[in-house]
């Protein structure tokens, strides 16, 4: 897997990543660039949530990740992304990071309930919920949950393939 390269702006001393353009900020999706991918300040909505989902799709292929590793990403973002709503309401201020690295692709969601969410095992199959966290165990083992002063953020690392 190999990273993409980083350009130097000449004459300031500082490093630029060029990437995927990033749509312009509207209301309830603030996008920043960051290297290997973007952090989203977004209002959870069916906008928000379809806008992401295919911005993580584009800018992880742009920084070569597969289109089955960026399809798995989409899968987790959403997920993390309906937790966060189930437990905040429609409506709630997330911060989401998605980017790829030497190591794979991290996607990351931040949201103010302080709840920290349990692990489930395949044997939970039958509960009416927490069938999404079993997802997470599969594509992307080791995730976790740190407590933040305004919640929760919930990382995932997963393994990305080259195209």
């Amino acid at each position: 897997m190999t990273a993409p390269a980083a350009a130097t702006t000449y004459g300031t001393g500082t490093m630029t990543e060029q990437g995927p353009a990033l749509p312009a900020s509207v209301p309830g999706l603030y996008l920043r660039r960051r290297p290997g991918g973007f952090t989203a300040h977004i209002t959870a909505s069916e906008h928000s949530l379809t806008a992401v989902r295919h911005l993580t799709a584009d800018v992880l292929q742009a920084y070569g990740a597969d289109l089955e590793s960026a399809g798995a990403a989409q899968l987790v973002l959403s997920e993390l992304i309906g937790n966060a709503v189930r437990a905040c309401g429609d409506h709630v201020p997330l911060v989401v990071d998605v980017y790829r690295n030497r190591d794979g692709i991290t996607v990351a969601v931040h949201d103010p309930a302080p709840d920290l969410l349990p692990h489930r095992t395949a044997g939970d199959g039958l509960a009416e919920s927490g069938r999404g966290l079993v997802l997470l165990d599969l594509l992307a083992p080791g995730w976790t949950v740190d407590r933040s002063p305004i919640g929760k953020q919930i990382r995932c690392r997963l393994v990305a393939d080259t195209k």
